[in-house]
């Protein structure tokens, strides 16, 4: 009969390993989220007539936009360019965090397929 509350074939010693390994790529996790969010990304849109610049936390740093732009009879052209530059920039910053992130959790491949949510 099996003892309750072990861990069947030397399973303790996998445990402190997989512990080990889970605190180093929180250590990765934590140190790649804080160069994630120093870095700048820049969108644009109107073919380079706005220019909208976000930082990885998520904030826009500046808006640039050229004269062209800057028509005062068609206001809401210039509201959607600044958009469409804003997301742009917004999705550049994702798509980064996201290949940065992954390449960490990829590494939890060696612990049963990764985790279930």
């Amino acid at each position: 009969m099996a003892k309750r509350g072990g861990f069947p074939g030397g399973m303790p010693g996998n445990m402190n390993n997989l512990m080990k390994q889970a605190q180093r790529m929180q250590k990765q996790m934590e140190e790649k989220t804080k160069e994630l969010e120093e870095k700048t990304y820049e969108g644009t849109a109107g073919g380079d007539a706005v220019k909208v610049t976000v930082s990885g936390k998520k904030e826009v740093v500046s808006v640039k936009l050229s004269e062209e732009a800057v028509d005062p009879d068609d206001i809401e052209t210039l509201e959607d360019l600044i958009v469409a530059a804003a997301n742009n920039a917004l999705r550049m910053m994702e798509e980064d965090s996201a290949s940065v992130m992954g390449s960490i959790a990829g590494g939890l491949g060696g612990l049963g397929g990764g985790f279930p949510f």
